[in-house]
């Protein structure tokens, strides 16, 4: 497949052109033209680009790639070193953020609804991110930050929790992948008894407590594993290309 013609079916299947975003969506550095072999994972890391060098893949697909508002314009430092490794060796970056995030079917956030057997309410637009439903079976607190640990971790790290002036059982849920802790107030507002997302800031404690809303910050990159996955294996199952999802670890 041509590249370009890559982009234009991701660009088409996740409706890009709705989202106002922090950094350019799809193909981000050029490549070799055809494309085959495709590296998918969460951040465009050097660590990932040296697996896809060493798997001599066409094309690496990410959810975190380059050129984000705000950051410095030249290409100097890791930045130097990263774009050095795509262009000496001829592959293509694609990066998509939050049309990403808010996909319906291959959204991190509709994957983690169903990963927690959330019923996930009618959203008003694809481009909302703040997810909302109801948990199948009501937990406690404490029982839905194990399961945010198990599922989200393996068990391995934990989660930050804040449950000060909360409900002691868990039935109504608010979420957003990734850096959405700023969502918090909205969902204590609407009534619900939890909200998890990645991150968390100062402010957020403050919010939790003074609302009285259980949140749990379950980290950026776990909650943002799944949409990048399923794409790579979407675009596999439809488009015959050869996905493989590398997994480069992070904590936060």
């Amino acid at each position: 497949m041509h590249n370009f013609e890559l982009q234009h079916i991701i660009d088409t299947h996740l409706q890009v052109t709705r989202y106002r975003d922090y950094a350019p969506n799809g193909l981000q550095v050029q490549g070799r033209p055809e494309i085959n072999k495709i590296v998918t994972g969460v951040t465009a890391c050097q660590l990932l680009l040296d697996k896809a060098v060493e798997l001599n893949a066409d094309a690496i697909l990410v959810h975190h790639g380059y050129f984000w508002k705000n950051e410095p314009e030249t290409i100097t430092g890791i930045k130097y070193h990263r774009m050095k490794t795509l262009l000496s060796h001829d592959i293509n970056l694609y990066s998509y953020h939050l049309p990403l995030d808010g996909h319906p079917v291959l959204g991190n956030n509709v994957l983690l609804g169903q990963m927690f057997d959330i019923t996930v309410d009618a959203r008003d637009d694809i481009t909302d991110l703040l997810f909302k439903g109801t948990l199948a079976n009501p937990l406690t607190a404490i029982e839905f930050k194990q399961l945010l640990e198990q599922k989200l971790h393996n068990g391995l790290h934990s989660v930050l929790f804040c449950g000060d002036n909360a409900p002691a059982v868990i039935k109504r849920v608010a979420w957003c992948s990734g850096g959405g802790q700023d969502y918090i107030e909205t969902a204590a507002q609407q009534g619900f008894d939890a909200f998890f997302t990645g991150e968390v800031s100062e402010r957020t404690i403050h919010i939790a407590r003074e609302y009285g809303i259980n949140f749990y910050a379950c980290g950026h990159h776990a909650t943002e594993r799944y949409g990048i996955k399923t794409l790579g294996e979407w675009l596999s199952t439809n488009h015959g290309l050869e996905t493989i999802f590398i997994d480069i670890d992070n904590p936060a």
